[in-house]
């Protein structure tokens, strides 16, 4: 009999469908706040987030699917003993992180941000000209699922699309041009908008810093709603302050909370939200991380192919 421990908030039909499944598993329900260190050592199976100081490379864990589209925190050494598998809700979060994204992005393009500062201090100003996204063009680097959405949304209102990602393939409907994450450099001069999707990995940890905010136009606006390691914060902040480039917003930070003395909190050409786009906000989200785990689970047991397996090497998807 297998030990399941699931820390996601199902529904009564939800646990149902789940036990149905595996009928001779024992079930057990928490939440990421409530989980404890023993529960977790316990688990053969854990579907949901547990925190990866909790899991010490558990003896008895199996296979552990994360509600998350990003494992990086969980392939380090010394997380998971060797042999546990691993997976992701890679496409679970497209629709709720790609519209957030693009929420923001019409936020800079539009100044939304300053005329809500405005507003908070009573202020009927006026901030001059503002810009489209009908003409633009628009990077997009990372373009899997989450990006690929975004880049589509870009691309429906009249933008040029330029997505990048690490390997080739055919260039997907709604991208324009396609290109390797290594020409980077190349096509950063070239963007009116740049939006990050990258997952925190070593060969993405800092891409953006002060040489690549060089790159790029100083009216070029900068987005990012992938991992916050992928973007060195004081870099971005003197940029910002420097007029490098003309304004940035994030969802991510590399530290979360951002400590309330950090400058980018006070950065006028900065828009920041509390890393919100994903979870659960959006109810569809949850509905479709339900899916992927439950396929999982069912294909695990019987020993099939798993959607979303990581690679320990990369912390991408196989």
């Amino acid at each position: 009999m297998k030990n399941v421990l699931v820390i996601l908030p199902l529904s009564d039909e939800q646990k149902a469908r789940l036990e149905a499944l595996g009928r001779d598993c024992a079930f057990t329900y928490t939440s990421e706040a409530a989980v404890t260190g023993e529960q977790i050592r316990a688990a053969n199976i854990i579907l949901g987030n547990p925190a990866p100081g909790q899991i010490r490379a558990s003896e008895n864990l199996e296979f552990l699917q994360l509600a998350a589209s990003g494992a990086d925190g969980y392939v380090k050494p010394g997380v998971l003993k060797e042999g546990t598998k691993l997976c992701s809700s890679t496409g679970a979060y497209g629709q709720a992180v790609s519209e957030h994204a693009f929420a923001l992005t019409w936020a800079l393009v539009k100044k939304l941000y300053l005329y809500r500062d405005d507003q908070t201090k009573a202020v009927w100003g006026d901030h001059g000209m503002v810009g489209s996204l009908r003409g633009a063009t628009v990077a997009v680097v990372g373009l899997g699922d989450i990006g690929l959405q975004y880049a589509r949304l870009a691309h429906a209102v009249g933008a040029h699309v330029i997505g990048l990602k690490r390997r080739m393939s055919a260039c997907p409907e709604g991208v324009d041009e396609l290109c390797l994450t290594d020409e980077l450099d190349k096509v950063l001069p070239r963007a009116d908008v740049v939006c990050s999707f990258l997952p925190g990995t070593a060969s993405t940890f800092h891409l953006f810093n002060d040489e690549r905010f060089a790159l790029m136009k100083p009216t070029a606006f900068f987005v990012n709603c992938g991992r916050g390691t992928a973007i060195d914060n004081e870099a971005l902040c003197r940029a910002l302050r420097n007029g490098v480039i003309a304004a940035a917003a994030a969802d991510v930070m590399e530290i979360e909370p951002l400590p309330a003395d950090n400058p980018l909190w006070k950065q006028p050409n900065m828009l920041i939200t509390p890393h919100i786009s994903g979870g659960f906000h959006l109810p569809a989200t949850l509905e479709n991380i339900v899916e992927i785990s439950f396929s999982n689970f069912a294909a695990w047991l019987k020993g099939e192919p798993l959607r979303n397996e990581i690679d320990f090497t990369t912390g991408y998807k196989k």
